[in-house]
């Protein structure tokens, strides 16, 4: 086995070694055959030069291809590598030192591609985490500052009330306070609550949990409750509502939500004795709902407002807290449903569509 190894030639010192060795025999029997032959004697170290000179063209072909050009793939591979570019493995496949170190380097090569990928995705992810934080930190600062900015009208109303209260000898007139009182303090529970729920569903601490359920019935029970069913409701309803049963996969509370501040935004927000349009439509796969008021319409740069927190038109004499439509937004977004406000010729209509499921 170990006379074996000896006369192999696998490795590029036994090949430099065997080529030195081929080149001094052929070198020494040049030279005794060029000086034996039957010529002249400049003839003869012509003729030895000549083998010579092929020598060493042989010996330079071999050393090229057995040390250098490996040699220089090697490199640039090695500088490629250095370079982070791991787009062109090393192509040595011989079976030496130099193939060995190739196959080194290729996984090498691999190795670190492949831990730069971990530290990409692990940096990413970080980048993720540290952009949710920074974007928790700052609605957490939003809410805390629109709190402030909104408890202020309610809390001015109960300090004086309170005062007028405690200093008015009038029974009545202290009730009347009072009530003010409760009624502001009822106002900043309902907008405290709100924003919190809004909170709650941006930042995914709220979950929507979908149930198939019939969404004009659904439709028909809330109108009653908001819209129908109100006395001393000065607009005239008109609706047009699917005849059979049409159902719906999606969070049943939350369109609760929806359709309650929809409706709520419509009936504020209806001239005196316009008319408010309720329409419900199959259409190729979809349910879309809509609910028009007649009135004053919205600036059409405002439409793509009207969706944000504490936004209020200025046209409107809805004093309401401007969350509402908000949270609609949020709702119907988590959903993947598609919604819309637009200005009609005379007033505003508000839409969403739902996937119809069997």
């Amino acid at each position: 086995m170990k006379m074996k190894d000896s006369l192999s030639l696998r490795t590029v010192r036994r090949r430099i070694i065997l080529i030195s060795k081929i080149a001094g025999v052929f070198l020494i029997l040049s030279y005794i055959i060029s000086t034996r032959l039957p010529v002249e004697q400049d003839f003869a170290l012509l003729l030895w030069l000549c083998a010579v000179t092929l020598l060493v063209l042989a010996v330079d072909y071999l050393m090229g291809r057995f040390i250098s050009k490996p040699i220089d793939q090697l490199s640039q591979a090695a500088r490629k590598m250095a370079q982070l570019d791991f787009s062109a493995p090393c192509e040595i496949h011989t079976n030496d030192e130099f193939g060995e170190l190739s196959q080194s380097l290729n996984q090498m090569s691999q190795n670190l591609q492949q831990t730069l990928s971990q530290l990409q995705a692990a940096n990413f992810q970080l980048e993720k985490e540290v952009e949710q934080e920074r974007r928790l930190l700052e609605e957490r600062k939003e809410l805390v500052d629109n709190l402030s900015h909104e408890m202020k009208t309610p809390l001015g109303v109960i300090r004086a009330y309170a005062e007028g209260f405690q200093d008015e000898p009038d029974e009545k007139k202290r009730q009347k306070y009072a009530d003010v009182i409760i009624a502001e303090a009822e106002r900043m529970s309902r907008l405290i609550t709100t924003l919190l729920d809004l909170s709650a569903l941006e930042n995914g601490a709220a979950q929507l949990h979908a149930e198939r359920f019939d969404f004009v019935e659904f439709v028909e029970t809330v109108a009653g409750r908001l819209l129908i069913d109100v006395p001393d409701a000065d607009y005239e309803l008109q609706y047009g509502l699917p005849e059979q049963p049409v159902y719906v996969e999606i969070d049943k509370g939350r369109m609760e939500q929806v359709l309650n501040n929809l409706f709520v935004n419509a009936k504020r927000n209806v001239r005196p004795g316009g008319v408010l349009n309720l329409s419900l439509k199959e259409n190729n796969g979809t349910l879309d709902f809509s609910i028009f008021n007649q009135g004053q319409p919205i600036p059409q740069e405002n439409l793509p407002k009207i969706w944000t927190k504490f936004y209020r038109d200025r046209n409107s004499d809805y004093n309401g807290s401007g969350l509402g439509l908000a949270i609609v937004s949020q709702i119907l977004s988590m959903q993947d449903l598609s919604y819309g406000a637009a200005n009609c010729s005379e007033g505003v209509v508000f839409y969403f569509s739902v996937p119809i499921v069997q």
